[in-house]
């Protein structure tokens, strides 16, 4: 797989995961994992480093 490629698929998925906690947070939706809740703080935090990791991905996409 060409680097490129990767960064983009990689870009995109983060992306995707970023909006999907956006999603979580605007909306208030319960998150559980193992019998505890996730407070939806979490989802905030995950927004900006997903959000981050997905337009890095993205700009090392277009620069190689």
């Amino acid at each position: 797989m060409k680097a490129q490629t990767y960064y983009k698929t990689v870009g995109i998925i983060f992306l995707v995961i970023g909006l999907l906690h956006l999603l979580r947070a605007i909306n208030g939706w319960e998150a559980v994992m193992g019998g505890y809740v996730i407070p939806v703080w979490f989802s905030w935090v995950a927004v900006l480093i997903a959000g981050y990791l997905g337009i890095r991905g993205l700009q090392l996409a277009k620069n190689k």
